[in-house]
């Protein structure tokens, strides 16, 4: 069984109770779906999600999952690897066949770099490993909906460097007119970067702007998903992406 921590006596003391709460665009309450096939932990992490003010759905295998899915759709999925039908990569693949981008946080016991590659390659949003902390998962979750075009007012603003063009109201972002793909939380990572284009961005800074959570000062996270970043921005073309040593990251045009 996965063991969670927490900073209190109750999952109360656990969230982040001090923060505004968060609503869908229409100020009804956020909807969340757990998938896990441990009925204790599912229980703990919708009691705690409770206090945040969302509206909770679980499932503790596929079929249910995507019937649950299908029937509410929810504004953030967390979602565990391995379920006693078909695996969580397999309900991730079929989720990202929805007209709907849902962002999903991956939640499992299977800690190495290779899964956390194969999740959040396929599509996932962010990947949590058991143990984990309560306070951690809501945080994390509070981000995926900031991050979310569900949840953020469209705008009209389109950002441009060099040959790389990011379109914020379709969220659309192509490089020498070629699409490329990605991840909500890809997506307002490299926004912020086109943002501050030239210019040299700490790992603390990209932490506390784009994931608005220090994660305990633990910024590999950033080191993470800038990989992802490189990969499909720089792949096979000259580099925009630039590691400043001591300090962070910087986007420039390609000589």
């Amino acid at each position: 069984m996965a063991t969670v921590q927490v900073g209190g006596n109750s999952p109360r003391q656990a969230v982040l109770g001090k923060l505004p709460r968060m609503y869908r665009a229409d100020g009804s309450a956020i909807r969340a779906l757990l998938v896990d096939d441990e009925p204790a932990l599912t229980n703990l992490i919708r009691m705690a999600l409770k206090y945040e003010g969302w509206e909770i759905d679980v499932a503790h295998d596929a079929a249910d999952a995507l019937d649950k899915y299908r029937a509410n759709t929810p504004d953030v999925v967390v979602l565990d690897i391995m379920l006693p039908d078909v695996d969580g990569f397999g309900v991730l693949e079929q989720l990202r066949e929805s007209e709907h981008y849902t962002p999903i946080l991956f939640l499992t016991a299977r800690d190495s770099v290779h899964d956390r590659v194969v999740g959040l390659t396929a599509g996932g949003d962010d990947y949590m490993t058991k143990p984990f902390s309560l306070e951690e998962l809501v945080a994390r979750l509070r981000g995926l909906l900031r991050r979310s075009a569900y949840l953020t007012p469209p705008n009209d603003e389109t950002l441009t460097v060099g040959d790389l063009e990011l379109v914020c109201a379709s969220r659309a972002v192509s490089r020498a007119d070629e699409p490329i793909d990605l991840t909500s939380t890809e997506f307002e990572l490299l926004r912020y970067l086109m943002r501050h284009a030239r210019r040299a961005i700490s790992r603390q800074e990209i932490l506390e702007r784009v994931w608005n959570y220090d994660f305990g000062g633990r910024s590999s996270i950033v080191d993470l998903y800038v990989s992802y970043l490189r990969k499909k921005i720089d792949h096979g073309r000259k580099p925009m992406i630039h590691t400043v040593r001591g300090v962070g990251y910087l986007l420039r045009p390609a000589e």
